[in-house]
């Protein structure tokens, strides 16, 4: 059993007792996080599409951690004119674990 689930502008497939990473979301370590924002369910025998969500199907999921990803460079040259910038950049998230996708 698996969803397509809208967490925070990105679609994530999602199975139970999966831990996935979605990008940060401002709420405490060991809260129960719900989503109703499912696209797409299906149970190997019923295939659910939503037109754009599912009505009636849930997943729910728990805080595990905070963290960042590795760092991005960024780096700009333009040879022969002294023209050099490095910029970094390192993304929250947050890691989730799935408890239930009821429907």
């Amino acid at each position: 059993m698996y969803a397509i689930v809208d967490i925070a502008g990105k679609q994530i497939k999602v199975e139970k007792d999966e831990s996935i990473h979605v990008p940060l979301i401002d709420m405490e370590v060991g809260t129960i996080v719900s989503c109703d924002n499912v696209l797409f369910y299906s149970d190997n025998e019923d295939i659910r599409i939503g037109n754009p969500h599912l009505d009636g199907i849930k997943v729910t999921a728990e805080i595990l951690d905070h963290g960042r990803d590795d760092k991005v460079v960024v780096f700009k040259m333009k040879r022969r004119k002294k023209y050099r910038r490095k910029k970094g950049h390192r993304q929250g998230y947050t890691l989730l674990k799935i408890k239930e996708i009821s429907a």
